[in-house]
């Protein structure tokens, strides 16, 4: 398994909690499968370590994945992923992108007078370059 996928390098976005944004920084991992399901992910200590930051806001941070059922604890063992973890992330992520990120777009695209013609040709663009590079 890659471990290096994602560097430690992390750059806050001070319009969002930090612990939320090392959550979803876990979820990304699991995504790209740094994680797999019931595998130990790092320490609370260690993780707060890797991002730079206090103690508590990285246990915050794996409380908020505990409580939405992407990690469990095992008492003196550690964190680890649960089995339906990339379910959830998937679900959660889609439910952000299209209750949040599309509204905001498309009140953009309006703003802009942008087409979703347009969108759709530089969709179509992206995903054959994607494709091409892949290959």
């Amino acid at each position: 398994m890659n471990r290096n996928i994602i560097t430690n390098d992390m750059q806050f976005n001070e319009n969002k909690a930090i612990y939320i944004q090392i959550a979803e920084r876990i979820a990304d991992e699991i995504m790209l499968g740094v994680y797999n399901e019931d595998e130990r992910i790092p320490s609370v200590r260690e993780y707060a370590a890797r991002m730079e930051v206090n103690i508590s806001t990285a246990l915050r941070s794996y409380a908020y994945l505990e409580q939405t059922g992407v990690i469990y604890q095992r008492r003196g063992l550690g964190y680890f992923i649960s089995p339906d973890a990339r379910q959830l992330i998937v679900r959660h992520y889609k439910e952000d992108f299209f209750g949040t990120f599309l509204p905001e777009m498309f009140n953009r695209m309006d703003m802009l007078g942008i087409g979703i013609e347009e969108i759709e040709k530089l969709y179509n663009e992206h995903r054959k370059a994607d494709k091409n590079a892949k290959q």
